[in-house]
């Protein structure tokens, strides 16, 4: 393996990783303050969606190079 595909590999499996702690976040309904604020559930959906895309890109990206 080379080490773009190697680093692209490693980038879809973190951002998996993110996809898949809000995922449990929405399933739990877990609060997250910062400071004294709670931040939305909304934000977590939108974070889900970005981190899965970015997730399935990068490994789609890996597949692909040489």
């Amino acid at each position: 393996m080379n080490s773009q595909r190697t680093g692209l590999r490693v980038a879809a499996l973190i951002f998996a990783i993110f996809a898949i702690g809000h995922a449990v976040r929405l399933f739990k309904h877990a609060k997250v303050m910062v400071a004294t604020y709670q931040i939305p559930l909304e934000v977590s959906w939108v974070a889900l969606i970005i981190a899965a895309v970015l997730s399935i890109w990068m490994w789609r990206l890996s597949s692909a190079a040489r």
